[in-house]
C-alpha cells in the first residue's frame, strides 16, 4: 500500500468576524488633535457604538510630511492634517454591524469644527502577517518603554500570544477630557497568522475607539519612526 500524506501546509483563513470598513470622505483638513472630537461626532451618528465592545475608531491620517509641513510630536496651537481625496476614515466592526454602519453614509460629521461627509465603505480584511504596526498605545503615567513592553506582553499572554519582537518607536500627545495624554507607537513581529488576527481583533490597552491600542499590518521591519503615517491607510482602497 501506498499512502503519502500531502507535505504543504492548508493556507491560512482570516476569519471575517471582524474587519476595517473604510469610507470615503469629503474634508479639506481635521485637527491634528482629533482622537476624542471623531469619536465624539461617531457615538452621536451612531448611538449603538458606546455599548459595541469590538469596535474600533482608527484615527484619520494623512503624510506625515510635506511642503515644508512635519507632523508635530506635541498637540499645542492649531496645528492640521491637510487631507486629499484619497484620504479614508476606517472603522474596526464586528460583522454583525455591517448593516447598522450603512446609516453613516451621507451623513455630515461635525470633528471639532471640521465638517466630515461619509461616503459608501468598502470592507478590508485584517491580515495574517507577522509584523503589526500600532500608532498609538496609550501610556500609563510616566510609564516607559520597558514598562510598556513589558505591560503589553503580559496582556498579550493573557489572549494566548508569546510576544517574540516588540520595538517602539515615536510618542505623541493628546489632550482628551481627563487630560494630556501620552502614546507610543509599537511594532510587534514573528507573530503566527491566528495570533495576528486575534491581535488585531482585541487590540491592546484604552481607547480602542479614539484610535489607540489597534494595529494594522505593516511589510517587513524597519525603524518605527521612518514608517510613513500612510503604511496603511494610502491610496484609494
Amino acid at each position: 500500500m501506498l499512502w503519502e500524506e500531502d507535505k504543504k501546509q492548508q493556507s491560512f483563513v482570516v476569519s471575517d468576524e471582524i474587519a476595517d470598513l473604510v469610507f470615503k470622505i469629503n474634508c479639506q483638513k481635521i485637527a491634528l488633535d482629533h482622537a476624542q472630537h471623531l469619536s465624539d461626532a461617531l457615538h452621536q451618528a451612531l448611538p449603538w457604538l458606546a455599548d459595541e465592545e469590538k469596535a474600533g475608531v482608527h484615527m484619520i491620517h494623512g503624510a506625515s510630511t510635506g511642503n515644508g509641513w512635519q507632523r508635530p510630536e506635541e498637540v499645542d496651537g492649531e496645528d492640521f492634517i491637510y487631507l486629499s481625496r484619497r484620504s479614508r476614515m476606517h472603522l474596526r466592526l464586528p460583522k454583525s454591524r455591517y448593516e447598522d454602519v450603512k446609516a453613516l453614509t451621507g451623513q455630515i460629521l461635525d470633528v471639532g469644527g471640521h465638517l466630515i461627509t461619509v461616503g459608501e465603505y468598502q470592507i478590508k480584511p485584517l491580515t495574517s502577517l507577522g509584523t503589526l504596526f500600532c500608532r498609538h498605545v496609550m501610556l500609563e503615567e510616566a510609564e516607559t518603554e520597558d514598562q510598556l513592553v513589558e505591560r503589553v506582553a503580559d496582556e498579550l499572554k493573557s489572549m494566548g500570544i508569546n510576544l517574540k519582537k516588540a520595538l517602539c518607536g515615536m510618542g505623541h500627545q493628546f489632550k482628551l477630557p481627563q487630560g494630556r495624554v501620552s502614546s507610543m507607537s509599537l511594532m510587534v513581529a514573528d507573530l503566527d497568522p491566528q495570533d495576528a488576527v486575534t491581535l488585531q481583533q482585541k487590540g491592546v490597552g484604552q481607547g480602542r475607539k479614539m484610535g489607540f491600542g489597534l494595529f494594522i499590518p505593516h511589510k517587513g521591519i524597519k525603524p518605527v519612526g521612518d514608517m510613513s503615517e500612510q503604511s496603511h491607510f494610502s491610496g484609494a482602497e
